[in-house]
């Protein structure tokens, strides 16, 4: 082969026969997925990602936060390895296309190189981050957040889910907790495919998003304790409803996003009232707030208002308010020559292309503190994720992984002859 050309892609239909067979893992009630974190599902779901990799003949490293390794030999040995991934860990009713297609595209780039007789200078690693997802075990991208030093392993392995179970011990009971000390390894640069770009690509007609950028995002849980009374027999004038402080509160918060429109955004994901009976009042209400922009000083400000607005309410109210930052994140600038690499790649094969800003978060995200990194985004129908309706077409996720392949192929060097 005498240069890396466009005739050069990979087998889209053994990746999407691989994307439907890991779907048949930890199947979810409406055509989704349900495969959260270190649960026996995520388990089973690993075990199959790692014999696929040993078939393809890569060496799997496993380190202490579960992270999975599947590495293919370079030429060079003192090369630091290219790294591609993402996660298998779903939500609670996700799809079979978030974070797996990034992981499974990884798959497949190994898998042609393997078909072709391929050699790279650079070894190429596939990559599992464990708890991309965060619903289970918050944060979000937990696991890539240790490996970047942003946690510390401890603070990780203490992390509870709903019923009180910690990290730590669950990802052990699954029998997926390495030895490999967590972020030791150097990164040439990583690369990871995603489709969660919301509607945009596939209104714009567009095949490929070369993301230069991702949004800041901060999260505030808000606790109002009001007063648990009869709905019936307390008096108006007399109530502390601490759902009403929380309905005023959510006004004020779209007041604030939409006051940085276009690209701010704000909203409240997580909702828990209390005692939520039909008949009493709520005394108590948890929620927290997500706001997001590329842009520090509009996310900061938004925080700020958001405490004043939200004290001045509960004030005027007589309730008490409680506030606590449980996530978040600096906006990112991704890496510049890895970004030019995926539009390069993009162009060479003829694939229609924009540029884009992520809106969620990713495990590319954290690893760009560490390594020289880029996304690449792929079309949803709809812009659908988080959502066991999430879709994709064959043609969407091959042309994503073309791309992938390309921009690995250009960083980790072909050796020819």
């Amino acid at each position: 082969m005498a240069a890396i050309g466009e005739n050069l892609k990979v087998n889209g239909e053994r990746l999407w026969d691989s994307l439907m067979d890991m779907a048949k893992i930890g199947p979810g009630i409406a055509g989704g997925n349900n495969r959260q974190t270190v649960t026996d599902e995520d388990a089973e779901g690993r075990a199959l990602f790692q014999t696929w990799c040993k078939a393809a003949g890569c060496t799997m490293g496993l380190d202490q936060m579960g992270n999975m390794f599947a590495r293919r030999a370079g030429t060079d040995p003192d090369a630091l390895p290219v790294y591609v991934g993402s996660h298998l860990d779903t939500q609670p009713t996700g799809g079979k296309y978030d974070g797996v297609l990034g992981v499974l595209s990884g798959l497949e780039i190994i898998r042609t190189l393997n078909d072709l007789d391929i050699k790279t200078k650079h070894p190429i690693v596939v990559t599992n981050f464990t708890n991309e997802e965060g619903t289970r075990f918050a944060p979000a991208m937990l696991s890539s957040g240790v490996f970047a030093g942003l946690h510390t392993q401890d603070w990780a392995y203490d992390r509870e889910d709903s019923e009180g179970k910690k990290f730590g011990d669950e990802l052990k009971r699954i029998g997926w907790r390495g030895d490999e000390e967590t972020g030791a390894r150097k990164m040439h640069a990583f690369f990871e495919l995603h489709i969660e770009q919301g509607p945009i690509l596939e209104a714009e007609g567009k095949e490929i998003g070369v993301v230069t950028h991702g949004q800041g995002l901060s999260w505030t849980q808000i606790t109002v304790i009001g007063n648990e009374s009869h709905t019936g027999s307390t008096p108006m004038p007399m109530r502390k409803n601490a759902g009403l402080a929380m309905s005023r509160i959510l006004c004020k918060v779209e007041d604030i996003a939409m006051s940085h429109a276009p690209h701010a955004v704000g909203a409240a994901g997580h909702i828990d009232i209390s005692p939520n009976s039909r008949n009493v009042i709520p005394g108590r209400a948890v929620f927290t707030i997500d706001f997001r922009s590329p842009d520090l000083a509009v996310i900061e400000d938004m925080e700020a208002r958001l405490r004043v607005d939200a004290q001045a309410i509960c004030d005027d109210m007589g309730m008490e308010v409680i506030f606590e930052k449980v996530g978040g994140f600096d906006p990112v600038t991704f890496d510049e020559t890895c970004v030019s690499a995926v539009r390069a790649a993009a162009e060479r094969l003829g694939y229609s292309h924009m540029n884009l800003i992520s809106g969620a978060g990713h495990d590319a995200c954290w690893v760009n503190r560490v390594a020289p990194t880029a996304m690449i985004m792929c079309p949803c129908v709809g812009g659908l994720s988080h959502n066991e309706a999430e879709d994709i077409s064959p043609e969407w996720a091959a042309a994503g992984t073309d791309v992938l392949l390309h921009a690995v192929l250009e960083t980790a060097e072909v050796v020819f002859g």
